[in-house]
């Protein structure tokens, strides 16, 4: 099973590790890309602070995010299970996880990016700040750049099992599974249910959203599930006690699967 998860905005210092080495990351058919995106990184985040601010989407009192940037090249790095934080990475824990579900962590998440494409937990990466709605200079919009290359490599990476992707929409749109792969694709929805006037009330969340799918993945690690089918997926998640309802899917197309909570 392949695991496919956002990355966070929130990031943790590196602290004294070594520094970026694009070939030692995983994936190494992205690095064309990678080195493109981390060149026009670098460079519109020396450069004019305004303009760079606007085009990372950040705001007037983040110029240190700026500086940040500018020295990617020469910062130091960590694995980046320990960089991405936020609510999903904390409800995850990936610090807690016995060795074995660590191990499994290790092999079956990859986390999409803005700036590296994807990678696995175990790759070392520096602190930075790159969204995916980011526009370099000379780039044009990251999605469409990615889209080029990440097709085949998560294709080769999911291989003959099932991907459960719980990306965000606009990580999505950088890849999206087409054919027989699709089909063993899962994407999830958290809901969350409520009575409103004696009626059971469901809607979306996004907070909450995100600490359910760490919850969801971490339970899946512990438990050693090794679906071979999506059908295997849907049905492992009910057994670890997740409302689950999937909803109709056209052929070619991922399955979408509705987790539904009733706590936030």
């Amino acid at each position: 099973m392949l695991i496919l998860l956002p990355p966070s905005e929130g990031k943790a210092e590196a602290g004294a590790g070594r520094r970026l080495d694009l070939a030692r990351l995983s994936l190494p058919e992205l690095n064309p890309v990678r080195e493109q995106v981390l060149a026009g990184l670098v460079t519109l985040s020396a450069g004019p602070p305004e303009a760079a601010l606007a085009a990372l989407g950040l705001g007037a009192g983040q110029h240190g995010e700026l500086r940040r940037n500018a020295r990617l090249e020469r910062s130091a790095t960590a694995p980046a299970g320990r960089i991405y934080t936020g609510v999903l990475y904390e409800a995850l824990d990936l610090a807690t996880l016995p060795p074995a579900a660590h191990r499994a962590a290790a092999r079956q998440v990859l986390i999409s990016s803005g700036l590296w494409g994807a990678v696995r937990l175990t790759d070392r990466i520096p602190s930075y700040r790159c969204p995916i709605g980011a526009r370099l200079p000379g780039l044009g919009a990251l999605p469409a750049l990615w889209r080029r290359v990440l097709g085949p490599a998560l294709t080769t990476a999911a291989g003959a099992g099932p991907v459960l992707d719980l990306r965000s929409g606009a990580y999505a749109a950088a890849w999206t599974p087409r054919g027989e792969l699709a089909e063993r694709t899962v994407t999830v929805r958290v809901l969350h249910e409520r009575e409103v006037d004696g009626v059971p009330v469901r809607s979306v969340v996004s907070h909450f959203n995100k600490a359910t799918k760490g919850r969801l993945v971490r339970d899946l690690l512990l438990h050693g599930v090794r679906p071979r089918s999506v059908d295997a997926l849907v049905g492992a998640l009910g057994e670890l006690k997740y409302a689950v309802s999937e909803q109709p899917s056209a052929p070619g197309r991922p399955r979408q699967v509705d987790v539904v909570v009733s706590e936030l």
